[in-house]
């Protein structure tokens, strides 16, 4: 009899063991395989079962949470959503998350292990924090400024305190309401489609994640580049070249939309954006010298993020000297965001130090205190500070005498270039217009604020198409909002 019982028991052992064995095949091993499984709705339920945290413009919420009382309970709202979404991006349940709602998503979700109290203290109680606030950079009167003034027109700003690398303000539209993807039923899926099927792509955030050819912006950075490469020493001294300028090796004779460029010197071709005189200045500084001072401004550099990913900027390497020469006027396959022709203004305001633009200030837990903070951002040294002197002396004399007049702010200093970029086969799509620019106050010590405008022209305007008369007002919008508030 006690023969049976041992058997017995050693069978029920046994099955013990494997038991126990299976429980941990199954929440250990295959646990991965069921938590992407499609039909388990357990984590997404528990995702929603709790207010997300919050971006915060100033002092504002710019988000909130609304209990839909369904499985998946709290649903993601948005105040002033156009304005705001090429800054949260959007929180769906049903699409997922894009822009800060997904840089951030760990922590405005409750999962990141900062916000635990403990180290591992989630993992021995088995709670779930609450999810934390990410307060952003943006200046609300600079962003309100910037979308106001672009109104229905397609465009972009980026705005950059050029000491701190702080952004300001970024704006793209048209926009969209965030607000209308945030839940699971058919009213956000026609309106996922409809926004996905749009062709103004109101989802697409151009202020970073779409490039433009600069055009005339970009005669910022080749100035840097023949100022740096002692290729000119002396802004008032006559520059040797034609009027129209033959690119070398070819018969493309390359011409200027105003008159006296011929032999003009330094400030002149800069106030009247003599296409002529860049491109000759980028091929006498040479494809190593212009691509040089490009990479120091931040161009071919796919790994900046502010914290979402930027769109990369691109100053092409392996030209002959006629495409350097159109690289050199901001044509050809030059390509640059609004953020990156904004880092290039802040750098000529900062003294030709540039510092990595963020978008995040700090990030909070849900009582209020600190998880993280921005800190001081490192700073790289774009050209030589004699050349960022005489660069803010330039770009002051085309607001003051050229052709960015229209960017003026009464009691500051404005620096601005204007940029009309042709595009398409033959030039035969609309142009863009650029203006990029920096402000300083009269009573204060350093500029406070640059800007980069880009507004797309239409058909019914093409005529009218300039930097100085559709950018430039945009940004004086922009520049006057942080100087006065």
């Amino acid at each position: 009899m006690t023969r049976h019982i041992r058997h017995a028991a050693a069978f029920c052992a046994l099955l013990l063991v494997a038991l126990v064995v299976n429980a941990a095949r199954v929440q250990v091993v295959q646990a991965p395989e069921y938590d992407d499984n499609p039909a388990n709705r357990r984590p997404d339920i528990a995702r929603y079962q709790q207010p997300r945290g919050d971006i915060v413009v100033g002092d504002e919420p710019v988000t909130g949470s609304r209990d839909t009382g369904e499985h998946l309970r709290y649903e993601r709202t948005y105040a002033n959503g156009p304005l705001y979404a090429p800054i949260t991006g959007f929180a769906s349940q049903a699409y997922g998350t894009t822009l800060l709602e997904h840089a951030e998503d760990g922590l405005l979700s409750g999962a990141d292990p900062m916000l635990a109290p403990l180290p591992l203290w989630n993992d021995v109680t088995g709670t779930h924090n609450a999810g934390g606030d990410v307060v952003t950079t943006i200046n609300g009167a600079a962003q309100r400024a910037a979308f106001e003034a672009l109104g229905r027109r397609t465009g972009a700003v980026a705005a950059i305190e050029p000491s701190t690398g702080r952004i300001l303000a970024l704006v793209s539209t048209p926009s969209y309401d965030p607000q209308s993807l945030s839940g699971n039923d058919t009213a956000a899926t026609r309106t996922w489609n409809r926004l996905n099927g749009d062709p103004d792509k109101p989802m697409l955030n151009r202020a970073v994640h779409r490039t433009y050819p600069p055009g005339s912006t970009f005669k910022v950075v080749t100035a840097a580049a023949a100022l740096d490469a002692g290729v000119v020493r002396d802004l008032d001294a006559p520059i040797r070249a034609p009027d129209p300028y033959t690119l070398p090796g070819t018969r493309t004779r390359l011409t200027n939309e105003s008159d006296g460029c011929r032999d003009a010197t330094l400030r002149e071709a800069f106030e009247r954006s003599c296409n002529t005189v860049f491109a000759k200045l980028g091929v006498d500084v040479g494809v190593t010298g212009m691509a040089a001072t490009a990479k120091a401004f931040g161009f071919n550099d796919a790994g900046l993020r502010i914290p979402f990913s930027v769109a990369r900027s691109t100053f092409d390497t392996s030209v002959d000297r006629a495409q350097l020469g159109l690289s050199s006027i901001g044509q050809y396959n030059t390509r640059a965001t609004p953020l990156q022709m904004a880092m290039v203004a802040a750098s000529v305001a900062n003294g030709g130090q540039v510092r990595s633009p963020y978008l995040v200030e700090r990030t909070l837990r849900a009582g209020g205190s600190l998880v993280a903070t921005a800190g001081s951002q490192p700073s790289r040294e774009v050209m030589r500070p004699s050349t960022a002197a005489r660069l803010k002396e330039l770009m002051t004399g085309v607001v003051e005498n050229g052709t960015g007049a229209n960017a003026a702010v009464r009691g500051a200093t404005v620096g601005g270039k204007t940029g009309t970029a042709q595009h398409g086969v033959g030039n035969s799509g609309t142009p863009y217009a650029w203006f990029v620019s920096w402000a300083q106050a009269d009573q204060d010590l350093e500029p406070k604020v640059a800007v980069a405008v880009v507004v797309e022209g239409t058909a019914a305007d093409r005529e009218g198409v300039s930097g100085s008369g559709l950018a430039a007002p945009i940004a004086r919008a922009v520049m006057e909002a942080v100087l006065t508030g």
